[in-house]
């Protein structure tokens, strides 16, 4: 109902992913709308650069304001080097990089983030 009726709103995030002091190349990032009582909307997805760098955009539509997360799937410390299954961290995007249309000229950067690293909430995924 909300996709029929609610309006463009749209995010853009960038960064850069270490591990271990080296670039984090080939880590998954996907940029998702939050829904609290449906599945959560995939607003973009990508893998970073040679240098774990990334550049995430995407839009949804809503009624009401998006809440828009990021979440990271990664590997770094090698735990479990053969199977699906990743770290996952999520980060939550301020509101006020949520821009009104398709595009969002207001760029959330989450700086260099060192995924050696514990973080609050990070857990094992093994459907990214």
């Amino acid at each position: 109902m909300a996709n029929l009726f609610g309006q463009k709103q749209s995010v853009t995030v960038v960064g850069m992913l270490k591990c271990k002091g080296k670039p984090s190349a080939g880590t998954k990032v996907k940029l998702y709308d939050n829904d609290h009582f449906t599945t959560d909307d995939l607003m973009a997805q990508s893998k970073t650069d040679n240098y774990g760098r990334f550049r995430l955009g995407g839009t949804a539509k809503e009624i009401t304001k998006i809440d828009p997360k990021l979440n990271l799937y990664h590997d770094c410390n090698g735990d479990f080097p053969f199977t699906p299954c990743k770290w996952k961290i999520t980060i939550k995007i301020p509101k006020s990089y949520i821009t009104t249309g398709s595009h969002a000229p207001k760029v959330f950067d989450i700086g260099v983030l060192n995924l050696e690293g514990k973080f609050s909430g990070q857990k094992r995924d093994c459907i990214n």
